[in-house]
C-alpha cells in the first residue's frame, strides 16, 4: 500500500466489516435481533382539487402485532405528506430528515416547497444506500404546478402515476383502484375509494389491519382524518371496566435480626489518667469482619468501648502539642475493667 493510499480519508456509508462474523454466528444458531417492520397497505390518488393519501395503522414484528394504531402518514411540508411502508424506524428517520431540509429551504427562499424537490431528496438518499434503508414511500402534495403522486422504492426508483399503492397489501388495494378510479373524482368519491382500497388490504393481508387513516391535501389546505374508519373494533368490552389490585405482591419475605456488635460504657474521669485536658481518642478494634474505628472528642470523659469482648488499642493524641505526640496503650478491656 502506497503512502498516497493511506492518506485518503475513509468514505461514508454503511460498513460491511462484520458480515462474515454475522454469517458465522447465524450458522451456529444465533438468531439476529428482529426489527419493527410495518406490513402495510398505503395508497394515494389524484382527484380534481388535490391528492388523497391513505394508510392502515398496524405495525408488526414478525408474526406479532406490536402496535395497533400507529401513524404511517408522515409530515413533509405544509403542502406535502408521505405514506411509509417497510421498517418503521427507516420511514420515520428518512421523512424527518427530508422535512428538516425542506424547512431550511423555505426559510432561505421564502417559497412553498415543491413536491418534486421532496421526491428528489428522498430518492437520492435511498439510492445511496442501495436498498439497505427499508423505506417504500408514497409521496403526495399540491404545489404551484398542481397535484402530484409519486412512489419511491427502497432502491431509489420512482414512478409518477395518478394513483399508486405500496406495501404488503398493495395488490388488493390496486384491484380496487383499477376497478373504481376515474378522472375528475370529487372529494367524497376520492375519500371513499381510498378507504375501500385500504379496507381491501386490511381484510386480505395479514400484515395490514386495524384502522384507516386518510389525508386530503388541496391548494392551501390540509385535512388529516385520523382513524377515519375503524373496521376492527374490540368484540367484547367489559361494561364495568377492568380493575387491578393496588397492593404490591410479595413473592418471598425473610427477616434477619441484627445483633449489637459494639457496646459503649461511660467511665468517670478517665482522661485525667492520661494527663488531663482535652484530647482526641481514636479507638480501633478487630471485629468479626475487619477493623472498626471510632473517633471521639472529650474533655474529662473517656468512653470505653468493647468490640465483641476482644482486645482493643487506644491511641491518645494530645491536642496541646499540636497532635505531634502519640502514645500507644495496649489494653484488654472486658466488662469495663482493665486487665493490664
Amino acid at each position: 500500500m502506497t503512502k498516497s493510499d493511506m492518506d485518503v480519508p475513509p468514505k461514508g456509508g454503511f460498513s460491511f466489516d462484520l458480515c462474515r462474523r454475522n454469517d458465522m454466528l447465524s450458522k451456529k444458531g444465533m438468531n439476529p435481533p428482529k426489527y419493527r417492520k410495518t406490513g402495510t397497505t398505503i395508497v394515494g390518488l389524484v382527484f380534481n382539487d388535490g391528492v388523497i393519501l391513505g394508510a392502515d395503522t398496524r405495525a408488526t414484528a414478525g408474526p406479532t402485532v406490536c402496535d395497533k394504531n400507529c401513524e404511517k402518514i408522515h409530515y413533509i411540508a405544509p403542502n406535502i405528506y408521505c405514506c411509509g411502508a417497510g421498517t418503521a424506524a427507516d420511514t420515520e428517520a428518512v421523512t424527518d430528515m427530508v422535512s428538516s431540509q425542506l424547512q431550511l429551504h423555505r426559510y432561505h427562499t421564502g417559497r412553498d416547497s415543491r413536491v418534486v424537490t421532496a421526491m428528489t431528496l428522498l430518492k437520492k438518499h435511498l439510492f445511496n444506500y442501495q436498498g439497505h434503508v427499508s423505506a417504500a414511500l408514497v409521496l403526495g402534495g399540491v404545489d404551484v404546478s398542481g397535484p402530484h403522486i409519486h412512489t419511491i422504492y427502497p432502491h431509489g426508483s420512482v414512478d409518477t402515476l395518478p394513483y399508486a399503492t405500496m406495501g404488503s397489501g398493495s395488490l388488493a388495494a390496486m384491484s380496487v383502484f383499477e376497478s373504481g378510479y376515474k378522472e375528475g373524482l370529487t372529494r367524497d368519491e376520492g375519500v371513499k375509494l381510498v378507504s375501500d382500497a385500504i379496507l381491501s388490504g386490511i381484510f386480505n393481508d395479514l400484515g395490514s389491519g386495524s384502522n384507516v387513516d386518510v389525508c386530503i391535501i388541496t391548494k392551501g389546505h390540509k385535512e388529516y382524518l385520523r382513524n377515519h374508519m375503524t373496521p376492527n373494533p374490540m368484540s367484547f368490552i367489559n361494561p364495568k371496566g377492568y380493575t387491578f389490585s393496588k397492593k404490591t405482591e410479595v413473592l418471598q419475605s425473610k427477616i434477619t435480626t441484627l445483633r449489637e456488635q459494639v457496646e459503649v460504657i461511660e467511665g468517670g474521669d478517665a482522661m485525667e489518667d492520661f494527663g488531663g485536658g482535652g484530647g482526641v481518642v481514636v479507638v480501633t478494634g478487630r471485629s468479626g469482619v475487619g477493623w472498626s474505628v471510632v473517633m471521639m472528642i472529650s474533655n474529662n470523659l473517656l468512653k470505653i468501648i468493647t468490640v465483641d469482648g476482644r482486645p482493643i488499642h487506644l491511641f491518645i493524641i494530645d491536642t496541646v502539642s499540636s497532635l505531634l505526640s502519640c502514645w500507644l496503650l495496649d489494653m484488654a478491656i472486658y466488662d469495663g475493667k482493665e486487665d493490664s
